[in-house]
């Protein structure tokens, strides 16, 4: 059975798409071209797939409503726009969902939603009781009231995290190329689009550079790294040409368009797929060769004698980083000590701990039950 059957046994698939395919060239939202992609998930949902949307367009919607054609750089006119552009995206989500029997539901995320524990489980559950209830969800960045620090940065990662929140089989990310190419295609006429791909080939990196569009924030690096986010979950991500005819039903048929990046293994359990998909961290931990030896190849707790140094200012329980000596991330957890403590017991044996600090909270810097490896 091919790779590319996943698409047509998928049963939950998250589909985002760019603001380029939803949008008059920044002349605010193309109905017409909305429609059609509702038609398109009507033909999925009918076949049985329970599908969420992530959907950009409000900001180019609020700056049409606005009168702008420069995507403004200050963060509370990006705020301003996004709240009054809003307001017409979820109108003809519904609008034209509405043509086919169906109902909708508007969910707005932050970073912070995903980073708490019990709101990440909040949320998951929400999602999960609209689609027991056939009410299709359109998701999109609380951009209205999110700040830089707390921003998931484009709507690519954004639908990762829900593919992660919902255990999704697979992510659509509709765009305005066929693909990921091996170079650029708009400087390079002999470019080659990328059939199918390992997530973690570290390869992709370098075809994927380059810039983002006018009203988008997201490039084909964001989409490589939202495939990459997404597989930890076991999810696989097509990015595909969003104006490519009836691509959806097409991709369901099992038709090789786009390109294909697929996770190496399966869905971690709950807990460490939230840990993984844990994007803001508070510090980082500079590991031992050791330490990284334990951590990826036996399954280990973080002990203190394994760190090298400490960075970042943080509290017991909050996400930190862990990285080997070059500065690669290999792992993430929650800490056992606050930034300060860390640094005093880093490179010492747990059984120094109380001598250092006056006191034991744990042997280990971060337990294996609270750490995944990335």
């Amino acid at each position: 059975m091919s790779e590319r059957s996943q698409v047509a046994r998928a049963r939950r698939l998250v589909v985002k798409i760019g603001s380029a395919l939803l949008t008059n060239d920044g002349r605010g939202l193309d109905v017409e071209a909305l429609g059609r992609w509702v038609d398109q998930i009507a033909g999925l949902i009918a076949d049985g797939v329970e599908v969420v949307v992530v959907s950009s367009g409000s900001v180019a919607e609020g700056m049409s409503r606005l009168g702008w054609t420069v995507r403004p750089a200050q963060l509370h006119e990006l705020q301003a726009a996004a709240a009054v552009g809003q307001m017409g995206l979820v109108q003809t989500w519904e609008a034209q969902l509405k043509r086919h029997g169906l109902r909708s539901a508007q969910i707005l995320l932050t970073h912070d939603d995903l980073s708490d524990r019990k709101r990440y489980l909040n949320g998951r559950s929400t999602l999960r009781a609209l689609l027991d209830f056939s009410v299709v969800p359109i998701v999109n960045e609380n951009d209205s009231v999110v700040t830089d620090e707390i921003r998931f940065g484009d709507n690519d990662t954004l639908g990762a995290l829900v593919a992660n929140l919902i255990e999704a089989d697979g992510l659509i990310i509709l765009t305005d190329q066929e693909g990921l190419f091996d170079c650029d295609p708009r400087n390079n006429p002999d470019a080659r689009l990328v059939v199918q791909r390992q997530a973690s080939d570290s390869g992709l990196d370098a075809m994927a550079a380059g810039g983002a569009g006018v009203l988008g924030r997201g490039g084909m690096q964001t989409k490589v790294r939202a495939a990459r986010l997404a597989a930890r979950s076991g999810a696989f991500t097509i990015i595909v040409g969003g104006r490519l005819d009836t691509v959806l039903g097409r991709l369901r048929r099992g038709e090789a368009l786009g390109t294909l990046l697929l996770p190496d293994q399966g869905r971690m359990a709950a807990r460490k797929q939230w840990l993984a998909s844990h994007l803001q961290t508070r510090g980082q931990l500079m590991l031992d060769e050791g330490a990284v030896r334990v951590l990826c190849q036996g399954g280990r707790s973080l002990l203190p004698v394994g760190i090298k140094s400490v960075s970042g200012k943080f509290r017991r329980g909050e996400m930190v980083s862990c990285t080997d000596v070059s500065g690669r991330e290999v792992a993430r957890g929650l800490v056992n000590y606050d930034a300060d403590e860390a640094r005093a017991i880093a490179g010492r044996s747990s059984d120094r701990i109380a001598d250092v600090l006056g006191y034991i909270s744990d042997d280990e810097m971060i337990h294996r039950d609270n750490l995944v490896i990335v």
